[in-house]
């Protein structure tokens, strides 16, 4: 049945679970909402049969609605809508939680093609190549204009916006090859910013990874040698770490709590911070990458405008690092719980 539907109604293929889940709920609403129809229809059709005027002299009596019928006419699509809601609700919020395993993928919209990079490298144009069965989390920007990362056969799409990064997740089920669109128009180009997701299976695509960065650990070494951060594989909260050293963050941010020249990192993500100019606003991903790209743009209360931009100086998986690690910064008072996963424990620094 799940075939027949997703054929009938013109459908790209299922890759995932969360495909197939977003496809059954597609069937249902259809189907409740083509039987609807199909009810009203020959309801509007019994009526003008059974209540015809067959003469000038007769006139179709006023009916007064019961309270039954108004019950009715106004639960049934009250209940229908409260049934998608429950079926719905639960795979939107399982989309906004990926995995804690998950695989991290930066990927960046440009006029008009899609970079992907990996923790460790490699890098790749217009080709994402991720394992079969394993999760993948995307952290998603854009380099120019509003962008929107569209897979159909995952059924998943997210906005790549400037300045910030956003996040989405999926695990393949299928190997194969499938297309990647720009579901955003941005310009003259944007018919043409078409990327391939490859799904290998999981020891093929660990044997492409690995030849892959041994390939470029001598472009990682002339790189590092002319000053130019470079991600490593690993853990990404110590990748933000040490990109955040070497940028030179951690002469200012405090990694113990501590009061410095600009707001410690500790606790800071999610915090509701009260800025200069009297408004309140929360330290989620996209403050926190604002505050890198355009420091003036939202001062804390108490501290001086004295940071500079690192516009055009953090590439986007360089961002999304030093993001991860001032998230892992918090203290036991903060933390949920074990469901919570393992906290980042900040080493102490010498003054």
């Amino acid at each position: 049945m799940n075939e027949l539907m997703r054929r009938l109604l013109f459908l790209p293929e299922q890759a995932s679970d969360y495909a197939r889940d977003v496809d059954h709920l597609h069937f249902f609403i259809i189907t409740t909402t083509m039987l609807a129809a199909t009810g009203v229809f020959a309801t509007a059709i019994f009526f003008f049969l059974r209540w015809r005027r067959r003469s000038d002299s007769d006139v179709t009596p006023r009916i007064e609605p019961t309270p039954i019928h108004e019950a009715l006419f106004i639960g049934t699509p009250l209940v229908l809508f409260l049934i998608w809601f429950a079926i719905g609700y639960p795979q939107y919020v399982r989309l906004q939680l990926p995995p804690k395993d998950a695989m991290d993928v930066f990927v960046q919209g440009k006029k008009w093609m899609w970079k992907f990079a990996y923790p460790g490298g490699p890098n790749s144009v217009d080709t994402l190549r991720v394992p079969v069965g394993r999760p993948v989390r995307l952290l998603i920007t854009s380099r120019d204009v509003i962008h929107s990362f569209f897979v159909p056969a995952l059924r998943l799409k997210m906005d790549a916006v400037p300045g910030r990064y956003t996040q989405s997740w999926f695990t393949a089920n299928k190997p194969g090859r499938y297309e990647i669109f720009c579901a955003e128009y941005c310009g003259m180009g944007h018919s043409a910013m078409l990327g391939e997701l490859v799904v290998l299976p999981a020891a093929e695509f660990d044997t492409w990874l690995a030849d892959q960065r041994r390939g470029d650990k001598a472009v990682a070494q002339d790189s590092a040698s002319t000053g130019e951060t470079v991600l490593a594989a690993g853990n990404l909260v110590a990748d933000g770490e040490r990109v955040a050293a070497e940028q030179g963050c951690l002469k200012c941010h405090s990694v113990d709590g501590s009061r410095h020249i600009g707001p410690t990192w500790v606790d800071l993500y999610l915090r509701q911070e009260k800025l200069a100019d009297g408004r309140i606003i929360v330290a989620d991903e996209a403050y926190l990458t604002r505050s890198m790209m355009d420091p003036a743009a939202d001062i804390v209360a108490g501290f001086q405008n004295v940071m500079p931009t690192y516009q055009g100086k953090l590439t986007p998986p360089e961002v999304a690092a030093i993001v991860e690690y001032i998230k892992s910064l918090k203290t036991s008072a903060v933390r949920s719980g074990p469901s919570a996963g393992p906290v980042y424990e900040p080493k102490p620094r010498q003054p």
